[in-house]
């Protein structure tokens, strides 16, 4: 197997406002976007001739991964117009392929040990794992080894056993994809012709980020197995605890407190007498003023928070402008979605642009659309939309 097919053309509506500017694949876990991680991954595992499916945002994508060449890969992009499911997204690789490769998703997070077992299988085969919440994917029924049937999103699942997407195709499958927009639909319809599927189960990490409170989640499973690294300056009296990341040109001032793990990206001046927390990722030129305190948070590039703020279970994305004692605590709330509503323990969702005054309060759950302006002394709620003007 030396060949992989990746999905990433998708836009990822649920993880408003993350995915406005950026496509789901394209989203920053502990420092790096999820795609990055699937693409080590493959080739951690000798695949490197990559077809890159994208779509939505493209540029991005474009402008990070490059042909691929810094990752150890080759990578060549396919272009899907309209994104009208996996299937769909595939058959644009059709004449691009060999006759055996690994299909996967670009926006679930893995690791090489995920797909380890799965590249020495011969198609068709699929990756199948155990999850707490079945009921939001394929759920699939095997024996002795076999696939018997996915059943898309059930409501009461009859297993916790679910469809990964990533598969193990032979290049005839493209003449199956034409009349099917999702490759599950395939995959029935396979199995009612009486063809057999071996499924691979694994045991090892598949992280998926469906709302944006999920990124703190995927964060938080990625710093559990960073290691310390200085690349910055630390100045005296700073304390650092765990495994700190300290990105390049990044300055931790005096007297600061620093609990691991944590990732600090490139050029970041924090403190002094700054308290970061643990599971929190900060991205490149971020700016924490003194007698500020983050705790399990993701903080976007280019991101100035003023002095005596405090943040807990937060996403702030890139761009953002927070005042003096701007606070978003953490604690129970209930959150619409979906018309579904989601009980969690969450500070604030904020994104991209805004600009917030000083002692401005985030209620629990608040999420706060890109370049929203938010007046000083504010008490903020609920769902903003884009641009949303506070005063």
């Amino acid at each position: 197997m030396k060949q992989a097919v990746i999905l990433a053309a998708g836009e990822g509506r649920r993880l408003r406002p993350f995915t406005l500017n950026r496509s789901k694949a394209m989203i920053f876990i502990a420092g790096k976007p999820i795609i990055q991680y699937v693409i080590e991954s493959l080739a951690s595992n000798g695949i490197k001739d990559i077809k890159l499916i994208v779509g939505y945002q493209r540029d991005q994508v474009f402008d990070y991964i490059g042909d691929g060449k810094r990752f150890g890969v080759k990578v060549d992009y396919i272009t899907q117009s309209k994104q009208l499911g996996t299937a769909q997204a595939l058959s644009q690789a059709s004449g691009a392929t060999e006759d055996e490769f690994i299909v996967l998703p670009g926006d679930k997070l893995i690791t090489p040990e995920t797909i380890m077992k799965l590249v020495g299988m011969k198609p068709p085969a699929m990756l199948v794992k155990q999850v707490q919440d079945p009921s939001r994917y394929g759920v699939v029924r095997i024996e002795k080894g076999q696939i018997i049937d996915i059943n898309e999103k059930p409501p009461i699942p009859q297993n916790n056993l679910i469809n990964t997407g990533i598969y193990i195709f032979e290049k005839n499958i493209f003449e199956l994809l034409s009349t099917k927009l999702d490759i599950p639909e395939v995959i029935n319809d396979l199995l009612q012709k009486g063809e057999s599927i071996a499924a691979i189960e694994t045991d090892q990490p598949w992280l998926d980020v469906i709302y944006p409170w999920d990124i703190l989640s995927l964060n938080s499973a990625i710093l559990d197995k960073k290691l310390a690294a200085n690349n910055g300056i630390v100045e005296s009296g700073v304390s650092l605890s765990g495994p700190v990341s300290i990105g390049r040109g990044t300055i931790i001032r005096s007297n600061s407190y620093l609990q691991g793990p944590i990732v600090l990206g490139n050029n970041c001046e924090i403190g002094p007498y700054a308290c970061i927390l643990p599971s929190t990722t900060l991205a490149n030129d971020v700016k924490i003023a003194p007698f500020t305190r983050i705790k399990n948070s993701v903080i976007g590039d280019n991101v100035t928070i003023g002095s005596g703020s405090e943040i807990e279970d937060s996403v702030i994305a890139n761009n953002c402008n927070l005042g003096s004692h701007f606070c978003a605590f953490s604690e129970e709330t209930e959150i619409n979605m979906d018309w579904q509503v989601y009980v969690m323990k969450i500070g604030a969702m904020i994104g991209e642009g805004c600009e917030i005054g000083s002692s401005v309060v985030a209620q629990p759950g608040l999420i706060a659309g890109n370049y929203c302006k938010i007046k000083s002394l504010k008490v903020i709620n609920g769902k903003l939309i884009d641009k949303s003007i506070v005063c």
